[in-house]
């Protein structure tokens, strides 16, 4: 007797083939995350794409609006030439997360504008209250000038924030990147101990309370504050601005 047939006298259960249906939920599920996937790579490539120059989603001011006060630049730290076309002005806070991230975008701006004399960039400390270390990195920054170093500084601060800002001695973390930087530590220790640019930072606060900036980073390109701070919305403002030269 067969064993089909055998069962079937008997009445035992015949074995019947189950189909495996995790291997197909399985598959809905990697080809689910490819697409899923692929629609954030379009998004942040969307996102990340600088606006047009004649963009209406461009920020952009009245015709009789007025320029941005060129007296205040004295207050600030410059790099550029004096006559450039376009001058971009930022007021930012060393210790502040989101001008950390805008850091990129000001050395992007310094090697494909400043340097062939397109812009001229001009930096505003506004060290917030409710940073704890952000006055003394804005006078790290200060003193490096004084040896001729302060975009170098202004840039280790920006990478290093994370290290300096927790740190239980910030001026000491700011003197070994003097000594990375090749400068005189110990002179830039002295200076920042005894806030010797404290004067030059609480000018360049008074100028933000004048504007109403209370937020970092708060970027001008001329005298058009940018509503998202970043690389792709400054550099289509700027190109914008030099299209529109005489």
């Amino acid at each position: 007797m067969g064993e089909a047939k055998r069962r079937k006298t008997s009445g035992e259960n015949v074995p019947r083939k189950r189909t495996d249906k995790s291997d197909k939920g399985g598959k809905w599920m990697m080809i689910g995350g490819i697409v899923a996937l692929l629609l954030v790579v379009m998004v942040v490539w969307w996102v990340t794409q600088p606006p047009e120059p004649t963009s209406d989603a461009l920020p952009d001011v009245s015709a009789d609006a007025e320029p941005f006060p060129a007296t205040f630049d004295s207050v600030g730290v410059s790099i550029g030439d004096a006559d450039a076309p376009v001058v971009v002005r930022e007021f930012a806070d060393y210790q502040c997360p989101a001008c950390a991230r805008f850091a990129p975008a000001s050395k992007r701006l310094r090697d494909e504008y400043v340097k062939s004399g397109q812009v001229r960039l001009v930096f505003y400390d506004l060290p917030l209250t409710q940073h704890e270390y952000a006055q003394e990195a804005a006078l790290a920054a200060r003193c490096a000038a004084d040896q001729d170093a302060f975009w170098p500084m202004h840039d280790r601060l920006f990478e290093h924030q994370g290290e300096w800002s927790s740190s239980s001695d910030p001026v000491g973390t700011f003197a070994r990147y003097a000594d990375e930087l090749g400068l005189d530590s110990r002179r830039l220790e002295r200076c920042v101990e005894t806030e010797l640019h404290r004067q030059d930072i609480s000018q360049s606060v008074g100028v933000a309370q004048q504007l109403r900036v209370a937020s970092t980073p708060t970027v001008y390109v001329d005298n058009i504050r940018l509503t998202r701070p970043g690389w792709a919305q400054m550099q289509a403002v700027i190109e914008r601005e030099l299209a529109a030269q005489p």
